[in-house]
């Protein structure tokens, strides 16, 4: 009998602990510690290039300080689908140059018509390099090859059709009247390439004027090149156009290099973007997260250098100067900046809102 009543009172101890674990689990079933976590597909460009290398290296950090997000990084041939991919709702997150976000906000070029069938606008949220761009020729035709004007009727690979590095040499040689022969190799044979021939002339950039890309390294393997610079007339021309070129020592692309020559290149601003599908405090969240690791990020990848030495705010400041007319800003890069002391309010007018 004393047994009996012993394993009833046992079972009800079982039962009643039992329910409690039960009513926790559903407690806590809505909290961001039992919820599974939001998965950000994250589009950049293709594996070999600066904005591939990057991201991953952005999202490994992200993933662990962030374990309420799950991001994923989609390569994809080039920049500019990531922006419209995000616009009709196919990414989550795009790599996006200020080069594309011109194109958008004046409805032309690859962007034409674009946006009457958009689902949403494009959002800038968050800017991490410059790919500082320039052109390049064979060291055996130096000779005959000396400006930029001297590409007119020859074969010159800008970059991979969908590149928004792309599009500023072009963009530049176009605005020079230079009408050179557009051909497309691929990345992975363009040193050999520019050393039979079948190109005089191939795109180099490098972000922040010191971080070539991978591809980059393979063609010098390839091929013994040398910078091809604008003449001092041809500078001039760029710069009475809107373009800003500047002067990077040679080294920063061949270390062994030491003679002091400089490459012009002209800058294009870049950044991984979300939109409002990531609330205000989740990114302003993330942005402090970058700014805390932005050393850590440089050691990764030195394409994020620009962002080290606590320079990120400030570089967020000196991106928004040359874009924030172009699309919305998301509110959590706002409070961010404001935070910081590096928000300007003739940009409060184009603060993204939730109807954007």
């Amino acid at each position: 009998m004393r047994k009996r009543k012993f394993s009833a009172r046992a079972f009800a101890a079982r039962g009643l602990t039992a329910g409690l674990f039960a009513a926790a689990l559903i407690g806590l079933s809505g909290s961001t510690a039992w919820s599974a976590p939001k998965d950000l597909k994250w589009g950049t460009g293709p594996a070999g290039s600066s904005g591939g290398k990057a991201l991953v290296v952005l999202a490994n950090i992200l993933n662990k300080a962030m374990p309420e997000y799950r991001i994923t990084v989609l390569p994809t041939p080039g920049a500019v689908g990531t922006v419209k991919g995000f616009a009709m709702g196919e990414f989550d997150g795009y790599y996006g140059s200020d080069v594309a976000l011109q194109e958008f906000h004046a409805d032309d070029r690859r962007f034409k018509g674009f946006k009457a069938k958009m689902k949403r606008s494009p959002v800038q949220s968050l800017w991490t390099y410059t790919l500082d761009t320039g052109l390049a020729i064979k060291a055996s035709d130096a000779g005959t090859i000396k400006s930029w004007a001297d590409l007119n009727g020859k074969p010159v690979f800008t970059g991979p059709a969908p590149f928004d590095t792309r599009k500023k040499v072009e963009n530049a040689l176009h605005a020079l009247g230079i009408k050179h022969i557009y051909r497309e190799v691929a990345l992975a044979t363009a040193g050999s390439q520019l050393k039979n021939g079948t190109i005089n002339s191939m795109i180099i950039y490098a972000a922040g004027g010191k971080t070539p890309p991978p591809w980059l390294s393979q063609a010098s393997l390839a091929v013994d090149w040398v910078q091809l610079n604008p003449t001092a007339k041809e500078i001039a021309e760029l710069k009475a156009k809107g373009f800003a070129p500047k002067q990077i020592p040679i080294s920063n692309f061949k270390k062994k290099d030491t003679s002091g020559k400089t490459v012009t290149l002209l800058p294009v601003w870049w950044g991984f973007d979300v939109g409002l599908n990531v609330p205000e405090n989740d990114l302003y969240k993330m942005l402090k997260i970058i700014d805390e690791k932005a050393d850590e990020l440089a050691k990764l990848d030195p394409s994020f250098r620009q962002l080290a030495g606590g320079n990120f705010a400030k570089f967020e400041h000196q991106a928004l100067e040359a874009t924030w007319e172009l699309v919305p800003i998301h509110p959590g890069l706002a409070k961010f900046l404001k935070e910081k002391g590096q928000w300007d309010s003739k940009w409060d007018g184009n603060i993204a809102k939730a109807n954007m």
